[in-house]
């Protein structure tokens, strides 16, 4: 009886053990911890020191996961190493809209997705991965042998200058600044430089003797150009109160020069109506002019006859000559 109660009891147990594990496994699989995850693997040219597993990634400062695994691959052919790191993203972390297949796919690549590497603090030196946009950057895809998704990589604002640094030659860069502060000392050392000082001195009480004669020069001019503005002033004043006199005497003057010459016209047209051809004064003048035209005549036959017979004035003519 007892033997019975003893299957019975650990029967109990495996099946209760049993629910216990499908439950765990179905709210594993479900919204829980680990609900929509998946794994990355990214390849960085530089050191990841400061960078551990457990290190978070995240989408402009909103960490989605974190760094599983840091490997280091040392090919011996060409001396080159390179670190890969892996990291799991977790989906419950965001939400995703729109119709791009998965959220860290090619299509997501293509429009600038990178992983880069940023300081967590400055006081311990951790580092984090972090992901963001960067469309203007060229998509740089290590060969490594992967399951997984790989992010391209873009260097760190100070491993760029880093690069820089090393591009450039130190010591051409060292030869340079010493002929230039040999050059310097040279200069320095010059007579004209030594005199420098002094020039500048004479130059400065040159300048303040010129400023007092400009304040001299001003105090005596100042006072004159007041009385100028002043006068200048009374003028525009006098000007705006005689302005409207003048006006009205110039439209006066205008209305005066406009009846004479009306007065001017009309007494033109007489002329002209006296002076015409067929005007009555014309044909009186004519006539006029005829007959004294016919008594000079007359004159002249008398002062002829009187000049070839005097004596005609005491006799009168003789009956032949009439």
């Amino acid at each position: 009886m007892s033997e019975n109660n003893n299957s019975v009891a650990i029967g109990a147990f495996i099946l209760g053990a049993a629910l216990i594990a499908i439950s765990a496994i179905l709210f594993l699989s479900g919204s829980g911890w680990g609900g929509d995850t998946s794994k990355v693997v990214m390849v960085f040219d530089g050191s990841v020191k400061g960078l551990t597993v457990g290190a978070p990634v995240a989408l402009r400062g909103v960490q989605i996961g974190q760094v599983t695994d840091i490997h280091l691959i040392f090919d011996t052919d060409s001396i080159d190493i390179t670190m890969t790191v892996e990291a799991e993203i977790d989906g419950n972390r965001f939400e995703t809209r729109g119709d791009a297949e998965g959220y860290l796919g090619d299509e997501m690549i293509s429009k600038g997705l990178r992983a880069q590497l940023n300081s967590q603090s400055l006081l311990t030196g951790l580092l984090y991965i972090q992901l963001d946009f960067h469309p203007n950057t060229p998509i740089n895809l290590a060969d490594i042998d992967s399951p997984y998704s790989q992010i391209p990589t873009i260097p760190t604002d100070f491993q760029r200058i880093a690069r820089q640094l090393e591009s450039m030659d130190l010591a051409a860069i060292a030869n340079d600044i010493q002929t230039i502060a040999s050059s310097l000392g040279t200069f320095v050392s010059t007579r004209a430089f030594q005199q420098l000082p002094a020039d500048l001195h004479d130059t400065l009480v040159s300048f303040e003797a010129l400023s007092e004669q400009l304040r001299g020069q001003l105090a005596t001019t100042l006072p004159r150009f007041d009385r100028l503005m002043s006068e200048s002033t009374n003028t525009m004043q006098t000007l705006d109160a005689e302005i409207p006199k003048i006006s009205a005497a110039a439209i006066r003057t205008l209305k005066f020069l406009d009846t004479a010459m009306v007065a001017f016209e009309q007494t033109m047209i007489e002329i002209d109506a006296l002076v015409s051809d067929d005007s009555a004064t014309t044909y009186a003048l004519n006539k006029a002019l005829r007959e004294i035209s016919l008594a000079a005549r007359e004159l002249q036959l008398l002062a002829k006859t009187l000049e070839e017979h005097p004596e005609s004035l005491i006799r009168g003519r003789s009956e032949d000559e009439q």
